[in-house]
């Protein structure tokens, strides 16, 4: 076959598809110079909160922000404890030191990448105020036995969504399954703007009114300061490209899962580990990520192919040197570590076309016959 040039992402086909409404969009935003706060925030935040099965959403300016505001506002600070996975984005685990709490990091199954329920007990003392699981690829967490945990506790559970927008446990939304959610909207996710954005998504009606002071300089009324906050509004210009997404967004999605149901059949045979979506969950696939033991050695061989990958992560959040304080070291968390050399992360986006798909299929099958790839060890779970 020819060579061909397969983008990681491709964010210029999406624009392409809803340039005309985005651009109205961004126009109206610059008419009516309401560029703070403006109308198409309020706008968003009740529509997204709409769509999650949620009373009510705070736009923010990051996912990272979103996480540190609910954390502030539940009053989690010096001397408290917060657990969260070793497989994560950083900013999972930077939110926690933000607001002075010390994370504690539990392992991953390895069959999901998502939090292993069954370590979660065990670290819990009379520190740990939350639980931060993570929905990790766009599938969620097993949260069930971890509400259960915290209820018991009486702790509180803050869902790290940032990468799960529309997907679905147990046939409710990601978001509306604790006590709050963080989101982002960095513009490579599943509903992304064009710059950075955020929101919080919750029931707690009370939380949501401390977040939007924490947001905007601990303000309602304009130079009057209730409280000590911080400058983390979403930017009405991003909300107003987010109202234009958010209608596409299972569109987006639907046409994501065809794509990864089309790689599990291709793949099906070929020496790699394919996802796992659990019986519990209903993965919007932000990413595609497959394992393998040669990685390296098949994401140089793909870029020969023009294909571009991604490594989503290759370090564990303990072994980062930022985070050599918490006192972790090699081998505390065996499966992010083996998870961290074997994962690759393959070309994801909805107009990704089937064609592009057989073709990265073939440059996988043709790098396994090279190396004579042997198959990594193969688990399975299941739902209850």
């Amino acid at each position: 076959m020819k060579k061909i040039e397969v983008p990681f992402v491709d964010l210029r086909a999406q624009y392409a598809s809803i340039k005309e409404d985005v651009d109205e969009a961004i126009a109206n935003v610059l008419a009516r110079v309401d560029f703070v706060l403006g109308e198409a925030v309020a706008a968003f935040e009740s529509a997204f909160a709409e769509y999650c099965g949620a009373k009510t959403a705070v736009g923010v300016d990051s996912g990272y922000s979103a996480l540190e505001l609910i954390l502030r506002a539940y009053g989690i600070g010096p001397g408290d404890e917060v657990i969260t996975v070793a497989n994560t984005f950083v900013a999972t685990v930077l939110a926690i030191t933000a607001v002075g709490a010390r994370p504690i990091l539990v392992d991953v199954d390895p069959d999901t990448c998502n939090m292993d329920v069954q370590q979660l007990e065990r670290v819990i003392s009379t520190a740990t105020r939350a639980i931060i699981p993570v929905h990790l690829y766009g599938q969620p967490a097993h949260m069930d036995p971890i509400l259960e945990i915290a209820r018991y506790y009486d702790l509180r559970v803050i869902e790290d969504a940032c990468q799960a927008h529309g997907a679905f446990y147990k046939g409710k939304r990601a978001g509306s399954l604790g006590d709050a959610a963080a989101f982002s909207f960095y513009p490579a996710k599943n509903l992304g703007a064009y710059g950075d954005g955020g929101a919080v998504v919750t029931n707690d009606l009370d939380l949501a009114d401390r977040i939007r002071l924490l947001r905007n300089v601990g303000q309602r009324v304009k130079y009057r300061h209730e409280i000590k906050g911080f400058n983390h509004r979403l930017d009405t210009l991003q909300a107003a490209v987010l109202c234009v997404k958010l209608p596409q967004l299972d569109a987006w999605n639907a046409a994501r899962r065809r794509i990864a149901e089309q790689y599990n059949q291709l793949l099906a045979g070929l020496p790699v580990i394919t996802p796992l979506e659990p019986d519990w969950a209903t993965s919007v696939y932000h990413l595609y990520v497959i394992r393998t033991n040669q990685r390296d050695e098949m994401q140089r061989y793909l870029r020969e192919w023009g294909i571009a990958t991604g490594l989503h992560y290759p370090t564990p959040v303990h072994l980062q040197p930022a985070f050599a304080d918490l006192g972790y070291k090699p081998g505390d968390f065996p499966v992010s570590e083996r998870l961290s050399s074997e994962i690759l992360s393959l070309p994801m986006y909805p107009e990704l076309l089937p064609e592009a798909v057989e073709y990265v299929v073939e440059a996988i099958g043709a790098f396994a016959t090279d190396v004579q790839l042997s198959h990594p060890a193969v688990t399975t779970v299941t739902g209850d």
